[in-house]
C-alpha cells in the first residue's frame, strides 16, 4: 500500500501565535501515525514560486494522511493556523513501484 503525504508551502504572519498551531496539531497527527520528513530548513526554488516555510509529513497510507486532515483535532489546530499564516497544503498518494 503507497504511503500519504502532506506536502504544505507556509508563510507565517506571527510566529508566537503560529508556535500553538504547531502544539495543537501534535496530536492528530500522531493518532494517524504523522511523521515529519520535512520541517522548515534550507531551500533554494530554482523555478516557480515559494514560500517562507516548507513541511512534507509522511503517513502510513494516502487514507491515514486525508483522515487526519479531515479529524476534528486537525481542524481546530487547522483553525489556529489560518489565523495566523497562508499557505498551500496538497494531500497526495505516494508512489508505490
Amino acid at each position: 500500500m503507497a504511503k500519504g503525504y502532506w506536502v504544505a508551502r507556509v508563510d507565517v504572519d506571527n510566529l508566537d501565535e503560529y508556535k500553538k498551531y504547531i502544539a495543537a496539531n501534535a496530536a492528530p497527527l500522531a493518532a494517524y501515525q504523522g511523521r515529519f520528513l520535512v520541517r522548515g530548513g534550507q531551500f533554494e526554488t530554482p523555478e516557480g514560486s515559494s514560500r517562507s516555510r516548507n513541511v512534507v509529513i509522511e503517513f502510513p497510507s494516502y487514507q491515514a494522511a486525508l483522515d487526519c486532515y479531515h479529524s476534528p483535532g486537525y481542524q481546530a489546530a487547522k483553525a489556529i493556523r489560518e489565523a495566523h499564516s497562508t499557505g498551500d497544503v496538497v494531500i497526495i498518494e505516494g508512489y508505490d513501484g
